[in-house]
Order: C-alpha cells, then structure tokens, then sequence
C-alpha cells in the first residue's frame, strides 16, 4: 500500500517536470521524462511492486540468494584454482599434447642420416608437395643446435 502511494507521488511529480519542461519548448526533453515519469505507477498497476516487495521482505528469499552468491564463489574459486595449475586443468593438457606431439616427431628425427641435412625416411626431393604439409626438421636442428 505505500509502495504504491510513493510511486504514484514520484510519476505525479515526474509528469509536472515534464509539463514545466513543455512550457518551456523543450518537447523532445520533456516527452523523455514523461516516459520516464510513469515507469513507477505502471509497474503498480502491473503488480511487479507488489512482487518485489514480497521478495525483499522475505528471510527464505534471502537464503535462496544467499546459496546462490555461494554457488557463484565456489564457481569463481575453482576456476582460479584450474588457472593456477592446481586442480590438473589446461596447462596440464597442453604439456601432455605437447610431449605427445615431440614423441611423434622424435622417431623421423633419429633416423639414420644418409648425408648433411638427410635422413633415411626422408625423400630427396627437398620440401614436400604444398598439400603434403611442410618439413621442419632442418628448422628443428638448427634450433636444437642453438640450445632453443
């Protein structure tokens, strides 16, 4: 019951800033605040206030968004554990991709060599077709020779 008598006063005293505005040749501004101004007796009439109002006033409401703010720090907790590398999350991952991906590339590159640059399982004709993908272990050598 007050709820709505306060929001009736607030769109009554917005619809005479606007009225005030009007007389003043400022129509766009003043249409602006009218819209503004009934915002609060439209949601009386809706029944929102009335909503709201059993929410705020609610103990079991308020434990509800108690457990809900909880949730959301436990969530935001062991995010930041993941990113810190405790919990075994993506760093994790990305080593054990990345061992995997040296071991694969580990047997062509202690092949026998047959010459400077060449290894047994390579073919001599240089650089692979476009669509075959490029060869990297000349790069990877040099790479290894330089201590990176």
């Amino acid at each position: 019951m007050l709820t709505s008598t306060i929001c009736a006063a607030v769109s009554a005293a917005g619809l005479g800033i606007a009225a005030l505005t009007a007389y003043r040749r400022r129509f766009l501004a003043a249409t602006r605040i009218a819209a503004f101004s009934l915002v609060p007796i439209g949601l009386v009439l809706t029944g929102i206030v009335q909503w709201l109002t059993d929410i705020v006033f609610k103990p079991s409401v308020w434990a509800g968004f108690g457990v809900l703010a909880l949730s959301a720090l436990l969530f935001v907790v062991s995010r930041a554990a993941e990113r810190r590398g405790a919990g075994g999350g993506r760093k994790e991952r990305k080593a054990t991709a990345a061992a995997a991906q040296r071991d694969a590339m580990a047997p062509a590159a202690s092949a026998p060599s047959l010459g400077p640059g060449r290894a047994a399982g390579r073919p001599q004709g240089g650089a692979k077709k476009s669509g075959d993908g490029e060869d990297f272990s000349d790069i990877e050598a040099i790479l290894k020779k330089h201590g990176i």
